[in-house]
């Protein structure tokens, strides 16, 4: 892959198993992940922490993700190499008596700068076959969800939204939530803010993973993080897989959602583009130019014009920096590749750098905490922002 030519693209990110390595997730420590422990080397510190909880409960797991059960801490195997102990969420929220998890197709276009997007046209719900309660340890069904799981349109409460209005399994879960008198913005904002954390959290081990490659922009990256949501509408991230099963022999209702994932991930990526040749390669610079020029990606005409246009001096100051002027090749390609990306993205949206709110457009947020390639991205996107509203999320 180091002879990759600059149109070619690969679909696995170097070093992407940094976030979709179960292990690795579960012990980082991250906000909305249920406390883990790495086996053996920290079974000390779990000891101390289920003496400190005597009714929380756990299950162990490996990177295989198979037999979770809920056990006894002096049933575990707390020798087992490879292996993690874990919080079990004891509390989830039911629909129908249902426990359920959701899976959210998340894709990575660029490292550095950092750019994420989810996938917002449907999410995947998954319900257990066996209600939750009367809750029992040995009835694996109440509370794993297994490859023969209870679909959305199987179960009573969103059977009308789904089969007879005609929702997707998101809206329908949103509309059953309403009508519980909850906010469903509350999941949905928690579970952004998740992703974008993960990745955060995760981006210098993926650059120094590429970094032994001629470019980074040769790669992207599908996932699908699996979340499950307690009973206080807190999320908690149990796991993010790479390559996720777009197979729809098992529920011929999910073609659909497949399907829309797969053509809005090539569309945001550029392998599905409008304009057809054999090859990913442009024909042309015109062809490159016509899809996206400087006059797209120049941002802050005003201040630019009055006070960055000096020649080379002027590029020492910071408010400068995304002025024509000053960009760097590297700089330009970046904004090129972040303006198609938002032209392309159809049912995609971006978590990562994290959307403008309208009373936030003058001032981007959380600046002071990001690499300087993060926040000179972040801040082309809140001058994209100011004159064109879409790219504000």
């Amino acid at each position: 892959m180091v002879q990759l030519k600059t149109h070619q693209r690969v679909n696995h990110f170097p070093g992407s198993g940094f976030i979709t390595n179960k292990v690795n997730l579960a012990v980082s420590g991250l906000p909305h992940i249920p406390k883990a422990f790495r086996m053996p080397a920290e079974k000390a510190e779990l000891l101390a922490y289920a003496k400190k909880n005597p009714k929380m409960m756990f299950v162990q797991k490996s990177n295989n993700h198979r037999g979770i059960k809920i056990e006894k801490l002096d049933a575990l195997d707390l020798g087992q190499d490879g292996s993690f102990v874990q919080e079990f969420v004891h509390n989830p929220l039911l629909v129908d008596g249902y426990k359920f998890d959701i899976g959210v197709y998340t894709i990575l276009t660029s490292i550095h700068p950092l750019r994420v997007y989810i996938f917002e046209g449907d999410v995947l719900f998954r319900f257990c076959t066996d209600k939750y309660h009367p809750f029992d340890a040995e009835v694996q069904a109440k509370y794993v969800v297994g490859d023969d799981y209870l679909p959305t349109w199987k179960v009573p409460s969103l059977v009308t939204y789904y089969n007879d209005l005609g929702f997707g399994m998101k809206r329908s879960f949103d509309a059953w939530l309403r009508a519980q008198d909850k906010n469903p913005n509350l999941v949905w904002d928690s579970v952004r803010d998740t992703i974008r954390r993960v990745f955060q959290d995760k981006e210098t081990a993926l650059i120094q993973a590429t970094s032994h490659y001629p470019s980074s922009k040769n790669f992207f990256e599908m996932m699908r993080f699996d979340f499950v949501i307690d009973d206080q509408l807190q999320v908690h991230l149990m796991e993010a897989n790479m390559s996720p099963n777009l197979s729809s022999a098992h529920f011929k209702q999910n073609r659909l959602l497949y399907e829309q994932v797969v053509y809005n991930l090539l569309s945001l990526v550029g392998i599905g583009r409008a304009v057809h040749s054999p090859s990913l390669s442009s024909r042309s610079k015109d062809e490159e130019e016509m899809q996206a020029a400087i006059k797209d990606v120049v941002v802050f005409a005003d201040h630019c014009a009055v006070n960055c246009n000096s020649g080379a001096s002027a590029c020492n100051d910071p408010q400068c920096q995304l002025c024509l002027p000053c960009f760097s090749k590297e700089q330009k390609e970046n904004f090129l590749q972040a303006y198609l990306e938002h032209q392309h993205r159809g049912e995609c949206r971006r978590v990562v750098p994290q959307p403008i709110l309208p009373d936030q457009a003058h001032k981007a947020a959380n600046m002071d905490r990001l690499s300087p390639e993060n926040t000179l991205m972040t801040e082309w996107f809140r001058g994209m922002c100011l004159n064109d509203k879409t790219f504000c999320t």
